[in-house]
């Protein structure tokens, strides 16, 4: 794993301050400061597991492995410059890990959910933007997920998917060409 990754200025260098605050206590010795990491940033880490897996048991088990990780890092979290890309990246690792374990592929059409206050339009929508969405590999899946869920711009979606900043970036303009076929959108 790489521990400088650099960003731009979008996504990971919006960083939660108490996020920065709590991995460097961490990486200082303060175990209790996990406490603080974690609630900084699991429901990221979590929500990228998830998409990564398509198991909301299998993204939970991703979290907890990356904390245990965490916990057992000691002094070499210490020449880690951006937590955030860190711990995606870590996250990215075991859910890549899982998957791999597990033999199996899932489905991400429960991934991809419109806001439940929104009408009936835009909930089929959502489903059907998921069923097509399914339909793409799992690496240009991801470049979607890390680009509008997550903001990632494209350097940062290398940094976490450890591919060139060319290969993020053309994952996710093939992504959206396939798409836009599959769902007849000229452009």
């Amino acid at each position: 794993m790489e521990a400088g990754i650099s960003t731009t200025s979008t996504g990971m260098e919006q960083a939660v301050p108490e996020l920065d605050t709590s991995f460097s206590r961490l990486a200082a010795g303060d175990v209790e400061a996990l406490a603080g990491v974690y609630d900084a940033c699991a429901a990221r880490l979590y929500a990228l597991a998830l998409w990564r897996t398509g198991s909301a048991e299998d993204a939970a088990d991703v979290v907890q492995e990356v904390f245990v990780r965490l916990a057992r890092a000691g002094e070499g979290l210490a020449r880690v410059r951006r937590p955030l890309a860190y711990l995606l990246r870590m996250t990215h690792n075991v859910a890549v890990s899982t998957l791999r374990g597990r033999r199996e592929h899932r489905d991400v059409d429960t991934l991809l959910v419109a806001d439940p206050g929104a009408g009936a339009e835009a909930r089929f929508a959502a489903r059907q933007a998921a069923a097509q969405l399914a339909k793409l590999p799992p690496k240009l899946r991801e470049a979607v997920y890390l680009r509008h869920f997550e903001g990632l711009s494209y350097r940062e979606i290398g940094d976490v998917t450890g591919v060139p900043t060319f290969t993020a970036a053309s994952r996710y303009r093939l992504a959206l060409a396939r798409l836009r076929r599959m769902m007849g959108v000229s452009r």
